[in-house]
This record gives C-alpha cells, structure tokens and sequence, in this order.
C-alpha cells in the first residue's frame, strides 16, 4: 500500500512538473512573439518618423519640383502641374443665388447657395445628388451632359432664383461646374462618358467639354452658361478667397488629395495670356515623389500591387484611400509572424483595402476602457472575434504611426507651398483645406496643425493658417459660378 502511495505521489509530482515546464514553455514563446510584434512596431516607427529636419528636406524638395515644373523642365519634376484657372477669383463682396454642378466618378452633385457679400455666411444651401445609370456612364460625353442639363433643369424649378440673378443685362446666368477625380483606377481607366483626365486651362479637351455642356444647356432651355470647368481643390480655394482675401492656395485631404494655389503671371513662362490678373496652378500633387520621403517595405509592396505601381506616391502616403490600407498590412504582418490575433490569420485581414479610413480614425480616436472602439471594429472588419487588450493597444499605435506620417507629410507640403511664394516670412497665408481626413479624422488634424506650427516656429506660424474650407463638398461650384469671368476653361 505504501509502495502504491510514493508512486501515485510521484506521478502527480511529475504531472505538476511537466505541466510548469508546459506553462513555462508557452510563457516563454508567448513573450517571444510580444517582442517580434514590438520590434515591428518599432521598426516601423522608425521607418515612418518625419522629425523636422526631413520635414524641412520634403518642403524643399516640393519647391523645386514646383519650380522645375513652370520652367517647363518636366525632367527635373515629379509634378504634372496645370495651369488650371485664368481670370479673376472672387472679391467677397459677391451677392445673390448661384448653381453648381460637382461631377464625381457615379454621380453627380447640383447645389445652390445665396452668397450675402463681405462678411456673411452663405444661406439656403439645397444640395442633391444624382446617380449616373451605368447607360448614361457607358455613352458619350454629350449624352452624359445631356442627363445633367435635364436633371439641372428640375433642381432648378425646385430651388428657384425668382428673378434676382437674371435680369436683362444677365440674362444667362453662369453655372459653376468642378470635376472631383475618382482615386479609383478601374474608374479612371475605364471606358466611361467622361475620360478621366486632368487639363489645362487652354487645353482643346477641356475647352470641347465645356462646349459640348453649354449646347446640352440650350437644348433643354436651361439658361445658364458653363465658363469654368476645375476640379474640386480650385472650387476650394474660390470659396476660400471669397471669405479671405489672404488665401492662398487649397489642399483636398479626403479619399484622393490635391493642392492648388495662386501664383504671379510672370512665374509661368508658358502662361499664353501674362496678363491675366490671377493664374491658379492644380499642383497633382499626388504624383510628388522625392527620396526624402519615408517610404517602408509595406508601402513599397502597396505600390508594386497597386493598380498604377510608381505613380501617385504621395497620394499613398496621406490620403484616405491609402491609410487605412497601410495598417492593414503590418497588421497582417504582425497576425502571420507574431500570431497577434490568435494562430489563424483572418481571411478579411489578408483581403486588400479591407480596412477604410474612417474605421481606422474610429480605432485610433477611442478612448474607451480597454479600447472597446478597437474590438468592435476588428470584429466587424476583419472578423477577429479574440482580440487581448494588449493586441488592440498595438492597432492603435499602428493607426497612430501611419496616420502621424501621412498629415505631416501633407503639413510639409503646405510649408513648401507657401515657401515657394515667399511669403512665409513677411505675410499672413491662409490655406484652406477640405476632405474627410482633415475636417473628421482629430487626430490626423492635430498631426498636421502641430507640423507646420513644429517647422516654423513660434515667430512664423501665424503667418500660416490652415482653416476647413467653407461650405462643404462641392460648394465651390458655387463660388466660382460667382467669380468674375474668365476667359479659359481648365481642370
């Protein structure tokens, strides 16, 4: 008996034993794949870090590009700069009901707003959106101008001007018309009504669909007159000169991103007209490229599988389209090599774009106990139902790291901008910006605020004030159906 008692009481010491070594075991492979998660983490912070320094160098090299591209020396560029809008912006002082028509990639929106001159906020907004049928997409430009003439011309009969805006000596009432361009490239490149295309202000392709709306226009008997066709970023700064004559350029952060600004006649060598009052330069800044921007192994992999590898660089690097996308993929790095998420990798984890920007600012802006935000979004976005409080505190720092570098790299560009018109140093400059990722995303906001404010110092900063365009998408058709006329048409 006394024998089966000292080997029952060995066994169960030798149970104990080998379930410690066990413990023990998954302790120690458990601390090892927290600290191959950590050295991603660092690694990647390291890789995206933009002290001032770089920022400094980003700024500079924006300048040059833009300098290189009005010289016309496109080899010495990134940049396929247009000149985009030649007349006059308006004044503020602008009164009465004007239209506009903001045509995106499926829709398109009509909108009107009674602007009250110098001072006063813009009333009676009415805005209505518009599906394109996939017919009208698939047809010719001139079928797709006809369907919005019709469409126009009901807004209008339910958001009436009642006379004010056209008297005899303006009989035909000018309509604002700005193009957004889809970031999509199956959009771009498909075989659409519309080819999505930016151009210039004298080029024939702009100047044809500019024509070819006004005669859908008088077809339907709509008495309005298309002078100006821009995309969205040059309708932004139109809106942002009407309240402030000290704005000087505008920056679309959203899905996709641009910037344009005001430039002298003279600077633009290739300007047909060097008279004209104001010249407005569309930078496509999505396509700036330079080695001093951070890029990392994850965003060289997102543009060799992009649909337009070594293209819009910038674009993937700030803007909405591309952040959300950058944490997915070191998060699947993490879920594949550190098992963050538990030994089996989600199958919506591994689906590219999986992860959009407002999800991804909704994780990095909770603020709950135990980041609850964070484990309802997982849930819902890739199906990770097992999340550690530990591994969602990781999503964060992910969402922090790329949202971080992408708005001061925007903050940099901005600086370059203003740079390049010398007048950082001696005159206030307003930029007004508009998208999703600056008017909604806090955080990303703060990031470049705190940018520029880092770059120039407590003796330059106020020169430079960044302030959320007016009025909302789409708005600066109208601000432009109010601007004084100009003589060309451009995107």
């Amino acid at each position: 008996m006394r024998k089966e008692v000292v080997v029952a009481s060995a066994t169960a010491a030798a149970a104990v034993l080998a379930a410690a070594a066990m413990l023990r075991q998954w302790k120690q492979r458990k601390d090892r794949k927290w600290k191959q998660t950590q050295d991603i983490l660092r690694k990647f912070s390291r890789e995206c870090a933009t002290p001032v320094p770089k920022l400094w160098e980003i700024a500079k090299a924006m300048v040059s590009n833009i300098e290189a591209s009005l010289s016309s020396n496109q080899t010495n560029t990134t940049l396929n700069m247009l000149v985009s809008y030649i007349g006059s912006l308006p004044t503020g002082g602008e009164e009465g009901l004007y239209y506009g028509i903001n045509l995106r990639g499926t829709n398109f929106l009509i909108l009107c707003a009674r602007l009250g001159g110098k001072n006063e906020p813009i009333t009676d907004i009415h805005r209505e959106e518009i599906p394109i049928p996939s017919n009208v997409m698939a047809a010719t430009s001139q079928v797709l101008f006809d369907f919005i003439a019709v469409e126009l011309r009901n807004f209008v009969s339910a958001h009436p001007d009642k006379g004010e805006n056209n008297t005899l000596e303006n009989k035909e009432r000018k309509l604002g018309f700005i193009i957004s361009y889809p970031v999509d490239q199956a959009v771009v490149s498909s075989g659409t009504a519309i080819r999505w295309n930016r151009f210039s202000a004298d080029d024939t392709v702009g100047k044809g669909l500019v024509s070819q709306i006004n005669q859908a226009l008088e077809k339907h008997g709509v008495d309005f007159r298309v002078s100006t066709m821009v995309d969205d970023t040059i309708g932004d700064l139109a809106g942002g000169r009407y309240y402030n004559r000290d704005c000087v350029a505008a920056v679309t952060l959203g899905m996709g991103t641009n910037a344009a600004y005001v430039e002298s006649p003279e600077a633009v060598p290739k300007l047909l007209n060097p008279h004209s009052s104001e010249v407005v330069i569309s930078l496509n800044w999505g396509d700036f490229s330079s080695p001093h921007l951070p890029i990392t192994e994850f965003d060289a992999c997102l543009d060799a599988e992009s649909s337009n590898p070594g293209h819009r660089i910038f674009e993937k690097l700030i803007s909405g389209m591309y952040l959300g996308e950058s944490v997915r993929r070191v998060l699947l790095k993490m879920a594949q090599e550190t098992a963050l998420f538990g030994h089996t990798v989600p199958l919506e984890l591994a689906t590219p774009y999986q992860l959009r920007a407002p999800d991804m600012a909704a994780m990095h802006q909770d603020t709950s106990n135990d980041r609850e935000v964070v484990s309802e979004k997982l849930k819902e976005v890739f199906g990770i139902t097992n999340s550690t409080p530990s591994a969602r505190e990781v999503v964060t720092e992910v969402c922090d790291i790329v949202a971080e570098r992408g708005a001061r790299l925007a903050g940099a560009a901005i600086v370059g901008i203003i740079k390049k018109l010398g007048r950082i140093e001696n005159r206030k400059n307003v930029v007004a910006v508009e998208g999703g990722l600056y008017e909604h995303y806090r955080i990303f906001r703060n990031y470049l605020d705190s940018s520029v404010w880092e770059m120039l110092g407590n003796h330059l900063s106020d020169n430079v004030v960044i302030e959320i365009a007016h009025g909302g998408s789409g708005t600066g058709a109208v601000f432009l159906a109010a601007s004084p006329l100009s003589n060309s048409v451009g995107s």
